[in-house]
């Protein structure tokens, strides 16, 4: 049987999420302006650090225009922390990518978001995994595959 939307651990667990939610962000603003970074900037430096991606996928991402990712792009661009090329498989398209520079500063403001990684490391392997798993649910997605 589902749950009400108003029973009290629906509200508290939706609180909770709130909560940690806004301290992630908190800390994820002090620390990308710590690396003279906007929070946005910050984030689409993230993204590109895992793979050179097209700004029109940057935009899907991160939900918001495509304009607002090519100005992003463009201030990151001018500090030398990312690049254009073309995609080697359709050279219509334009990749952003990191330079070294930008993989470097990426790694460093990854090092320094303590929030989230110091109160998961206090769980237990079984219990980050159940709440990745969870976490996922909740957004409608499958978890990986177990091994």
């Amino acid at each position: 049987m589902p749950t009400s939307h108003t029973d009290p651990v629906t509200l508290e667990v939706v609180e909770l999420i709130g909560t940690v939610v806004a301290r992630y962000h908190q800390e994820y603003e002090e620390a990308a302006a710590a690396h003279s970074l906007t929070g946005a900037q910050a984030r689409v430096l993230g993204l590109l650090a895992l793979e050179p991606t097209p700004m029109r996928k940057i935009a899907e991402k991160l939900k918001c225009e495509p304009s607002n990712v090519t100005g992003i792009i463009d201030r990151l661009e001018s500090r030398g922390l990312v690049e254009r090329r073309p995609d080697p498989a359709d050279r219509r398209v334009k990749l952003a990518a990191p330079t070294d520079d930008g993989r470097d500063t990426a790694r460093r403001l990854r090092e320094s978001l303590h929030f989230a990684r110091e109160p998961l490391g206090e769980l237990t392997g079984v219990e980050r995994t159940l709440l990745r798993d969870l976490l996922l649910r909740m957004l409608g997605e499958a978890p990986p595959p177990t091994a």
